[in-house]
């Protein structure tokens, strides 16, 4: 990898486009170093861990209105189209609808991989996009699984370098300004685009996606959802235009008004940010790790921890036993998602379920008292408003320890850690105190995620939802994802039980 120093420039000093931040994404894009094994075997998991999460989605309201919209815009001139999860495969709508359709489909649970650092991310959100875009031209020019794999691995590649280097929420920017430049660069591989086309599509991808992170904070709406489907949409739209000879803001990183001047750490700052040398095989995905429950990253390992602790101690289930809850743990678990974050929304029992799953407080009291974790249980009203979890639920507090948030940080994946310590206090005055540092299914957890455990996960959450030879062949098709032709590509997709999704009548808007 190659540390490249990124700063602000005043227009007078001209600079070079080749030294531009844009410019070196796009030749990372258009490097034709090979796929290695392990990253493809990487690829084809987190392709079924996105249709996994999707599945379970598929009648979720979010996910049926924007499903809905997609219906509206059926297949544009100039390719064949993209598939809709959900709806039968010969359905085709314009690439950059499915693609926003597929990307709430895929976030709407929470459920899917991640990968933190400086900024937050779930690179995952590359996929929807990168194979949209596949789908629509894969007759056309004759796109193979081996495009595929290559376009996903240059998204999950640039989304998590610059995660590495540049922190977005510091100045309450939304992570998804990472994903539209990464998913523009992931489309530009997959086609085969120059270097100059896929520069002006990163420079307006990330133009088009800045926003602020009022969409994680306090009454958390469906919006969550929508965000990083909306970045892949734009991306799919600034590739349109730059291959049709359109350009953009420039240079969009460094110039004297641009994002890192005025949205970023301003006029004076300075970043390293990692990319591969040419030749270098783009393994970032390898750094990435999916999700074994339903929940923001940073609650995995404290719901594992919980679930220990239910089993462990069967005394902590009497009413009153309790006296207090203490989280110690990183900054971002404390101020985001812990009581640090001041937002009284995060203990109330009528909150939304994106709400509650940006509330550790809740999740650590759920997780303690069933010993367990379901994506729709967990969150229902009747749990949330049980009078023993809201009384246990307002004793929880978090602190920010030092030691936990630089190893958050740490960029030494043997050490990086997403947990923290916890101590008990019981009524009697009495203490437990226990501690993890990453998830069961983290790489480095006690149970780490394997093919077996991708394939379970899907055969978990679409066994209500798709028919049990649907389930087959899709599983079959991901599997042999480098091998698929461009036919095949249109088949990439999954396909709801007959009559689940006209159980989920479509609301009406303006298209």
């Amino acid at each position: 990898m190659k540390l490249h120093d990124v700063r602000v420039h005043r227009s007078d000093e001209n600079l070079a486009r080749r030294d531009q931040l844009a410019w070196k994404i796009a030749e990372v894009a258009t490097d034709p170093v090979e796929v290695t094994p392990e990253v493809t075997e990487m690829v084809i998991n987190r392709v079924i861990d996105n249709a996994s999460v999707a599945a379970a989605s598929l009648t979720r309201r979010p996910v049926v209105s924007a499903r809905s919209q997609a219906l509206s815009h059926p297949r544009s001139i100039g390719g064949d189209g993209a598939n809709i999860f959900g709806t039968d495969a010969a359905i085709r709508v314009s690439p950059e609808w499915a693609a926003w359709a597929n990307g709430v489909a895929v976030r709407e649970l929470d459920y899917h991989d991640t990968f933190l650092s400086a900024e937050y991310s779930h690179p995952g959100d590359n996929i929807p996009p990168i194979t949209a875009a596949a789908q629509h031209l894969a007759a056309e020019r004759g796109l193979t699984g081996r495009d595929l794999v290559r376009g996903i691995a240059t998204g999950y590649e640039i989304q998590i370098d610059l995660v590495k280097a540049i922190s977005l929420h510091k100045h309450k920017i939304d992570h998804v300004a990472h994903l539209g430049p990464s998913a523009a660069a992931g489309i530009g591989t997959l086609l085969g685009l120059d270097t100059e086309t896929i520069f002006q599509a990163i420079g307006q991808a990330l133009h088009t996606t800045t926003a602020t992170r009022q969409s994680r904070k306090g009454e958390i709406s469906s919006w969550k959802a929508h965000a990083p489907a909306f970045a892949g949409k734009m991306a799919i739209e600034a590739v349109d235009r730059a291959m049709r000879g359109e350009t953009s803001p420039t240079p969009i990183y460094e110039g004297e008004d641009g994002v890192i001047a005025w949205l970023l750490d301003g006029p004076t700052a300075a970043y390293q940010v990692p990319l591969p040398e040419r030749g270098e095989a783009k393994r970032a995905i390898l750094d990435s790790y999916t999700k074994e429950h339903s929940a923001e990253y940073q609650a995995q390992a404290w719901i594992d921890l919980a679930r220990k602790l239910h089993n462990q101690h069967p005394e902590l289930a009497a009413p009153g036993a309790i006296a207090s809850v203490v989280i110690h743990t990183s900054h971002h678990t404390h101020f985001v998602i812990g009581s640090g974050a001041n937002d009284p929304q995060k203990y109330d029992p009528t909150a939304s379920r994106e709400t509650l799953d940006h509330s550790i407080p809740y999740i650590f009291t759920v997780a303690l008292q069933d010993g367990s974790w379901h994506h729709v249980d967990s969150y229902s009203p009747e749990r949330a408003g049980r009078v023993d979890t809201v009384a246990l639920w307002h004793s929880v507090t978090t602190v920010e320890d030092p030691e936990w948030t630089r190893r958050y940080h740490s960029l030494d994946v043997s050490e990086k850690a997403f947990g923290g310590r916890v101590v008990i206090t019981l009524s009697t005055g009495e203490t437990i105190t226990d501690e993890i540092a990453v998830a069961d299914a983290h790489p480095l957890g006690a149970r780490p995620f394997g093919r077996a455990e991708y394939v379970n996960k899907f055969r978990t959450l679409a066994a209500d939802v798709l028919e049990a030879d649907e389930i087959e062949r899709f599983l079959d098709l991901a599997q042999r994802l480098p091998e698929l032709n461009a036919h095949d590509i249109g088949q990439l997709t999954i396909v709801a039980r007959p009559g689940l999704l006209a159980a989920a009548p479509m609301p009406k808007g303006l298209f």
